[in-house]
């Protein structure tokens, strides 16, 4: 397989990764609600979008300072722990199976059972394809979970004011790559590694055998921040509007915020806009009407845009393109279901 095929692949692998968090999260939306995983009393608030991007800043302070004191096994034991949790969070919904008493309390030996599989994975052998399975589980229902919790005002403004973050972030401030250098060697799954070569070995890379230290920064950067990047076996960049396949290296990154922070609008037009107003499409095993379809595509839309950016050789913020696309399409599937724009975008009872 020649470079251009092998970055082609890469980038179909990419798309695969974000549709499956998509559908992961659809398919929960219905049993998360049966199971009242609602993170929040009032999800049509419209502070709850803010209160919880204000727990983002307040993480990521506390993550600084953690890198700072060089204490980064700390971050490792909160994601291995944060994606153990989700994963029994999405089993014990969808399969409480091998339910035994403990303590005269029941418990789906199952869905722990899994959740400690997870976190021995991500401990013991943190090779791409484990990082990648548990960045899938983990997001879909990080996904699925605030799309429930999340009515469409709320998850609507969150996008945006995560856009706008991740923009500044990304092009003005320079504290997110402190935070993207310190957890990129922690081999946890804050992003999605799909790799353009069968030789490639993420765990080699994360021990910085093969991986230079600018490389690693460009790649943690983009992986943190809501980017992508390419890896590129050269040291200097490509020229602007330019790919050269002796440049191509053996993975591509992409931050796992970049499929999660979208796929909540998708997960809360499934979850919130009435069957009257948009009827279920006929899909197994997902909640999903038309606008959470349109707000997939666009989306994927925005996903595309931006891999056709990060492969001309230079790094992008995500979000702003990713949310930005998700709530077009979000807002051209509501229309076209009949949907006001005022019901659209959550403010018709205001």
């Amino acid at each position: 397989m020649n470079d251009r095929a092998r970055l082609y692949a890469a980038v179909a692998g990419t798309v695969l990764l974000f549709v499956l968090v998509q559908m992961g999260a659809l398919a929960l939306v219905e049993p998360f609600e049966q199971s009242n995983y609602q993170a929040v009393e009032d999800p049509t608030d419209p502070t709850n979008g803010l209160v919880f991007f204000g727990a983002i800043l307040v993480a990521t302070a506390g993550m600084l300072l953690i890198i700072k004191y060089d204490v980064e096994w700390l971050i490792r034991a909160f994601i291995i722990g944060t994606s153990a949790m989700l994963a029994w969070y999405v089993l014990a919904a969808i399969a409480p199976v091998g339910v035994v008493s403990v303590g005269g309390a029941s418990v789906a030996l199952v869905p722990v059972l899994a959740a400690l599989a997870v976190a021995g994975g991500l401990l013991v052998y943190p090779e791409w394809y484990v990082i990648d399975a548990a960045g899938v589980l983990m997001g879909a229902g990080a996904a699925g979970m605030f799309g429930i919790s999340f009515g469409l005002l709320p998850a609507i403004l969150f996008l945006l004011v995560l856009a706008i973050y991740d923009a500044i972030s990304v092009y003005g401030t320079e504290h997110m790559l402190t935070l993207a250098e310190g957890v990129m060697d922690l081999n946890v799954p804050v992003l999605f590694i799909i790799p353009t070569s069968l030789s490639y070995s993420f765990r080699t890379l994360g021990a910085g055998e093969e991986m230079t230290e600018d490389d690693a920064d460009a790649a943690a950067s983009e992986a943190t921040d809501g980017g992508a990047v390419a890896e590129s076996d050269a040291g200097d960049e490509p020229e602007e509007g330019h790919t050269d396949d002796d440049e191509i290296r053996d993975a591509l990154y992409i931050g796992l915020g970049d499929a999660v922070m979208p796929t909540i609008l998708v997960a809360s037009a499934a979850a919130f806009i009435p069957v009257s107003a948009a009827p279920q499409l006929s899909v197994p095993v997902v909640t999903l009407n038309l606008p959470a379809l349109t707000a997939m595509l666009g989306t994927l839309t925005g996903l595309l845009i931006l891999l056709r950016m990060v492969l001309k050789g230079r790094p992008h913020a995500g979000l702003p393109l990713l949310n930005g696309g998700t709530i077009l399409g979000y807002l051209i599937g509501a229309l076209a279901s009949g949907i006001t724009l005022a019901q659209a975008v959550g403010i018709a009872s205001f």
